[in-house]
């Protein structure tokens, strides 16, 4: 049986999980919204998967991988507090968070940083949060 992708599964569980936190649905208008892709018409606050790099991170004979990956929150228009008051609620559910990602064993993950940035051109607040994982191939 050949193991499922770490950075799907990861995804999977971190979708799982945050749906479950209820000060982050509520700050998100009443459900998760965590997508792949902007989404067409949707008002912020919302988050997007962003830059994600894979690696294998192996030893010992047990299959590991080291995850770097970002989720970007954007603010409602006029405040940029909207986005970092669910970047910092994204940030304290996952601190110790016991994920589950199918297939694997969730070894570390840690919020390595947490930025917040206007556009310049649009106006557009977004804050992004900087993430450091490691899983194991479950047995």
């Amino acid at each position: 049986m050949t193991a499922s992708s770490p950075l799907l599964a990861l995804r999977a569980a971190l979708l799982t999980h945050l749906a479950g936190d209820a000060a982050l649905v509520a700050l998100m208008g009443g459900r998760l919204r965590l997508y792949d892709e902007p989404p067409r018409g949707v008002a912020p606050v919302y988050a997007l998967f962003g830059p994600s790099e894979v690696s294998d991170d192996s030893v010992d004979g047990a299959r590991r991988h080291r995850h770097a990956f970002a989720l970007t929150v954007f603010a409602k228009p006029g405040s940029a507090r909207s986005a970092l008051e669910a970047a910092e609620r994204i940030a304290l559910s996952l601190d110790d968070a016991d994920l589950s990602p199918s297939g694997h064993a969730l070894v570390l993950l840690r919020l390595k940083s947490l930025t917040s940035l206007r556009d310049e051109r649009t106006g557009e607040a977004r804050a992004t949060l900087s993430f450091e994982a490691v899983t194991e191939v479950a047995a």
